[in-house]
C-alpha cells in the first residue's frame, strides 16, 4: 500500500500552486517547491510534511497574519473550483492556523468555520482550547447548533479528551463535565458523521468516568432512535466488559433463561495461517422473546505465559421464546502486524449477555 505521506508529489503540488497564484499571483511557483523538496523532504513522515508545506505556504502570504488568514480562507472556494474537494491531504491549512494563529485567538477561531466544510480542523482547534477554554468551548457550543453539519462534528470532535493522534486535553480528562452540554446538543443529530462523533467523545470520556457515562445513558436511553444508536455505540467498551447496569439499560440483563450448548471446535490444534472453526447452540429458555448479546472471547497466550482476553461481537437481536439456534463461527489465526501470536495453549469461551459460558483449549502451532 503507497504511503500516505506520498501524496504530496509534484502532481500534488503542481494543482495547488495554480490555485494558490489565484490568490497570491507573484508567487514563484519553482522557488515554492525548492524550499518544500529539501534534502529532508524523503525523511519526513507524513505529519511533519504537513508542518513542513504549511510553514512553506508561510513564507508566501502576507506577513500580517490577520491578512494571511483571509487569504486562505479566500483560498477555499478557489481550490474547490479546481474540482478540489478536500481530504487529508490539506490538512495543512488548519495547520497553518495552528502555528502562526496562537497570539490571534479570535481571527484563529473564526477561521475555522471556513476552513472546517473543507478540512476539519479538529487537530488545530485543541492549542486554542487549552489557551482559552472558555470562549473557544463557548464557540464551539454555538456550532453545535450550526447549520452545517462538518462545523457541528468539530464541535463535538475537537473537544474529545483521548482524540487519537492529536494533543491531549488533560484537563477534560480530569473533568469532562464542559463538554456534555455539547454532546446533549447533538444526541438527536441527523447526520451520521456527527453522531459517530458524539459516541465516540462519550467513549472517550467512559474511560476516565465510566460513572459518568453510565448515568448519562441511563438518563437519555429510549429519547429517540438517534440517541439510542450513538448511546449503543459509545457503550461499545463498557459492553465488552460486561457493565451491568449498562446491559440492563440496553436490555441484555437476563441471563438465567439462556443456555449454551453442544459448544466443539473442530480441532485442538490450529496451525498459524489457519482458521480456528467452532459452532455452538444458544437456547432462550424464557416465556417470552428476549434480547441476547452474543459474544465470543479468545484468550491469547502472552509471553510472559499468561492469558489476554480479546472479545469479539457474533449479534445482538431478540430471540424468539422457547427457541434454540445453532451458530458456526470461525475465528482467523492469519499473521497480523497489530498482534505477536505466541505458541502453546489458548482458549476460546462463548459470551450471553455478559455471561462466560462454555470454555475450550486449543493450542496454537507453527
Amino acid at each position: 500500500m503507497e504511503p500516505l505521506k506520498n501524496a504530496y508529489n509534484r502532481t500534488f503540488f503542481n494543482t495547488f500552486l495554480k490555485a494558490f497564484k489565484e490568490v497570491q499571483p507573484t508567487t514563484d511557483s519553482e522557488k515554492f517547491l525548492s524550499l518544500i523538496f529539501t534534502a529532508q523532504w524523503e525523511k519526513h513522515e507524513l505529519k511533519e510534511r504537513m508542518h513542513h508545506i504549511a510553514k512553506t505556504m508561510h513564507s508566501f502570504l502576507n506577513p500580517d497574519f490577520r491578512k494571511a488568514v483571509q487569504e486562505i480562507k479566500q483560498l477555499i472556494p478557489v481550490l474547490q473550483k479546481h474540482g478540489i474537494s478536500g481530504g487529508y491531504e490539506y490538512l495543512f491549512l488548519p495547520d497553518y492556523i495552528e502555528i502562526y494563529g496562537q497570539d490571534y485567538l479570535v481571527e484563529s477561531v473564526t477561521s475555522f468555520e471556513t476552513i472546517t466544510p473543507f478540512i476539519s480542523c479538529e487537530f488545530a482547534i485543541r492549542p486554542f482550547i487549552k489557551q482559552n477554554p472558555k470562549y473557544v468551548m463557548a464557540k464551539m457550543t454555538e456550532w453545535s447548533f450550526h447549520t452545517n453539519l462538518h462545523l457541528r462534528r468539530l464541535a463535538s470532535e475537537g473537544c474529545r479528551p483521548r482524540l487519537p493522534w492529536a494533543m491531549a486535553l488533560p484537563d477534560f480528562k480530569k473533568d469532562p463535565s464542559p463538554i456534555i452540554p455539547i454532546l446533549e446538543n447533538l444526541l438527536n443529530d441527523e447526520e451520521l458523521y456527527v453522531r459517530k462523533s458524539v459516541a465516540n467523545n462519550l467513549n472517550d470520556i467512559s474511560k476516565d468516568h465510566k460513572d459518568l457515562l453510565i448515568s448519562f445513558t441511563e438518563k437519555h436511553f429510549g429519547e429517540t432512535e438517534p440517541t439510542d444508536w450513538i448511546l449503543k455505540h459509545a457503550n461499545r467498551n463498557l459492553l465488552k466488559q460486561a457493565e451491568p447496569k449498562i446491559l440492563t439499560v440496553f436490555g441484555f440483563g437476563n441471563t438465567a433463561e439462556i443456555d449454551v450448548q453442544n459448544f466443539k471446535i473442530n480441532t485442538n490444534k490450529v496451525t498459524l495461517g489457519d482458521d480456528l472453526y467452532f459452532s455452538f447452540d444458544i437456547t432462550n429458555n424464557h416465556k417470552n422473546p428476549l434480547l441476547i448479546r452474543l459474544e465470543y472471547a479468545v484468550y491469547y497466550l502472552k509471553n510472559n505465559g499468561t492469558l489476554s482476553k480479546k472479545i469479539f461481537q457474533i449479534s445482538q437481536k431478540e430471540f424468539p421464546k422457547y427457541s434454540t439456534h445453532i451458530l458456526q463461527k470461525k475465528q482467523h489465526f492469519k499473521p497480523i502486524s497489530t498482534r505477536k501470536y505466541h505458541f502453546g495453549k489458548h482458549k476460546i469461551a462463548i459470551i450471553a449477555n455478559g455471561k462466560e459460558f462454555d470454555v475450550l483449549e486449543f493450542d496454537l502451532i507453527e
